[in-house]
């Protein structure tokens, strides 16, 4: 997945920088720790870091961690699988599972997920945790409105006058 800076990330960088334009105007470090309520050792670090590379070196650093195992065009080919449903790849029911979705992530792209981690690529893809709504197959829907537009009524207690 392409990382996309949070507003926080943004909102620290932009902070950041401000410190920078103090420490081009002569601030001291204690001034600027004072002004932005952070540790000395902090401003110390962005002192360092303004510095040596100025306004880059002030700039975030972007994602950190891993990098993704999936590329787009990866994710892209998964989630055309899943769209098809689980039928379509054999499967007896027409629900997707965690691990149903890690074998097909497997068997796609040859990178192997965790069951409890495949969560967080179908959330990158802006998919939600849904379950069907089981019923029973003896439920009559007609008598059941019925019911709702007749008995009901009658037997619902009425609020004091």
């Amino acid at each position: 997945m392409k990382y996309i800076p949070s507003e926080r990330t943004k909102q620290l960088e932009k902070r950041r920088l401000k410190a920078g334009e103090f420490f081009q105007g002569g601030s001291t470090q204690a001034w600027v720790a004072r002004h932005f309520l952070v540790s000395t050792a902090t401003t110390n670090a962005w002192y360092k870091a303004w510095r040596k590379n100025r306004k880059t070196g002030l700039l975030s650093k972007g994602r950190s961690g891993r990098p993704p195992k999936l590329t787009q065009k990866q994710l892209r080919n998964v989630e055309k699988i899943l769209l098809k449903g689980p039928k379509a790849q054999g499967y007896a029911t027409q629900l997707w599972t965690l691990e149903r979705i890690a074998r097909v992530i497997k068997k796609t792209t040859k990178e192997t997920y965790h069951p409890g981690h495949v969560w967080k690529i179908l959330r990158d893809l802006k998919w939600t945790s849904q379950k069907p709504e089981t019923r029973a197959r003896e439920r009559n829907e007609k008598k059941i409105q019925t019911w709702i537009r007749k008995e009901f009524p009658r037997i619902q207690k009425k609020g004091s006058k």
